[in-house]
């Protein structure tokens, strides 16, 4: 037996209420309903190794007890956050005695298993291989960037999903009533409104909400959890939010992706959910100043300064006057212009840059400070702009010879970038028309 499964005196309400079936499991329908691939696979015994993904309190462990139970195998398990090699394979060890001993499989649960470095991921390996065990691991990170490669092949992934507020209400009104697991011998009263708050306020974990809840009975007065009850607990509540994994660049993806699609209210949401979860504000105004770059560009130059303002403001004042200058900020992005054009120029020329050997710097463009550097051509022919029309000299190349007809940037037709465009194309214009009166042979075989 493993210290996993050795029970305290005391048990959270959580762990009473963990499911002991497929009938009183909350949540997971996409896995677990019906029909569903992992319900089959549970019912009918076909187990395999598989990684169970999702965030906090949506029922990992739980499935990984109620495959064991239903399917009536040896459960055995270890934290990636305590264990090392040495307890790998002391749990090998337990498995192997009982496949020889009596023939039953082992289900082996890995905790926090993205915690694991390589070495102790591939400690795995063969026996995953051989069916030593069957290999159960749970993760709130995306497995394709913290597994590796050679044991996701051996394994399928299970994605799973926050509760939904009906179920953590369901399963906190079991709760109320089970008598012989939950809270019915004690009959605790709270009405539907009372059980939805509490629900909200779990924001899709399962043993937060009946954490919640455990606390909430507590201190309830005649058995009955009341709205100031409630405000007690809820006081100091935080929305979710990891600082640093899945959950946490999700939400920088949807600000940016709303600032990019000029949705001022989702830039808003996403905004004040990340501020609400404790994300530092100078990493979302780093970001802010990316998107200015990057998505609106040339179109509205004064987007970039405007995020920059915002960041001075956030060093300046610190909070709350810097995260409403980065409002601001962000609902400007979200309405102005948007052009990519110089985002998708610097990667082009960039491409090239990587693809091509180190071209040298044409001989005009050379500074020539020395008379040496002079005498070796250095400058040679190369004419001063300001002191031609529109500071431009028509035919001039500033690109090596091998790609000097590349063109890396191609204003859009929004924003001040029409007008660059414009003027762009005006000087495309004369480069053409002077080199037509220069090498008209050449223009003339380009036809």
């Amino acid at each position: 037996m493993s210290l996993f499964d050795q029970q305290p005196v005391y048990q959270p309400l959580a762990a009473k209420m963990r499911p002991r079936n497929l009938s009183e499991f909350v949540g997971q329908q996409h896995l677990l309903g019906p029909g569903k691939p992992l319900r089959l696979a549970i019912e009918t015994s076909s187990l395999h190794s598989m990684v169970l993904w999702g965030p906090p309190g949506v029922g990992k462990t739980t499935i990984a007890r109620m495959i064991a139970a239903v399917c009536d195998i040896d459960f055995q398990a270890i934290s990636a956050v305590l264990a090392g090699v040495k307890d790998i394979r002391e749990a090998i060890l337990v498995a192997k005695q009982n496949q020889s001993h009596s023939g039953r499989k082992t289900l082996l649960f890995v905790d926090e298993v993205h915690r694991f470095n390589k070495a102790q991921q591939d400690a795995f390996l063969p026996y995953v291989e051989d069916g030593t065990v069957i290999f159960v691991g749970a993760t709130t990170e995306n497995p394709s960037f913290e597994l590796n490669n050679a044991l996701l092949s051996r394994a399928r992934i299970y994605r799973l999903k926050s509760l939904q507020t009906d179920d953590l209400v369901a399963l906190m009104s079991r709760a109320l009533v089970d008598v012989e697991r939950g809270l019915g011998q004690r009959q605790i009263k709270a009405s539907a409104d009372m059980l939805l708050i509490l629900a909200r306020a779990a924001d899709g974990d399962a043993r937060r909400s009946l954490n919640l809840l455990e606390i909430a009975t507590d201190l309830a007065v005649d058995d009955d959890i009341s709205e100031s009850i409630l405000t007690e607990v809820l006081g100091t509540d935080l929305r979710r939010f990891d600082k640093g994994g899945d959950i946490f660049y999700e939400q920088i993806s949807a600000l940016h992706k709303a600032v990019r699609g000029s949705s001022a209210d989702g830039a808003l949401y996403w905004l004040a959910r990340m501020i609400d979860g404790g994300c530092d504000p100078f990493y979302i105004a780093r970001r802010v100043v990316r998107m200015a770059s990057e998505d609106i560009g040339n179109a509205d130059p004064r987007a970039l300064q405007i995020a920059l303002d915002a960041w001075a403001v956030q060093e300046r004042l610190g909070s709350p006057e810097g995260e409403l200058a980065i409002a601001q900020a962000v609902v400007y992005l979200a309405a102005a212009a948007k052009s990519n054009a110089v985002y998708m120029a610097y990667k082009l020329a960039l491409a090239d840059v990587r693809a091509s050997p180190s071209l040298e710097v044409p001989m005009h463009l050379r500074n020539a400070p020395t008379g040496l550097m002079k005498d070796m051509g250095y400058g040679d022919d190369y004419r001063y702009a300001h002191e031609f029309d529109d500071a431009f000299v028509a035919g001039e190349s500033y690109l090596p010879e091998a790609i000097a007809d590349h063109q890396y940037y191609v204003p859009v037709d929004r924003g001040l970038e029409i007008q660059i465009r414009e003027k762009l194309n005006r000087l495309h214009r004369q480069n053409q028309q002077s080199e037509f009166q220069r090498y008209p042979e050449r223009t003339k075989d380009n036809k």
